[in-house]
């Protein structure tokens, strides 16, 4: 569990780089690249708390 949450934070925060780094610089990919690593990283949660819902109902 700790290394979801920590992987989970790890993804979140490079996130907030890229949106950071397309503040400073004005350069498209940088908010693309943000995006999809936000993008990928609320499904990969999703997932995981549907699993674990699935668990806690059986």
């Amino acid at each position: 569990m700790l290394i979801i949450r920590w992987l989970a934070l790890a993804l979140l925060l490079a996130a907030a780089v890229c949106f950071g780094l397309y503040a400073v610089t004005g350069q498209v990919r940088y908010k693309r690249i943000g995006f999809a690593i936000f993008k990928w990283t609320v499904i990969a949660g999703v997932g995981f708390f549907t699993v674990l819902l699935i668990e806690r109902l059986r």
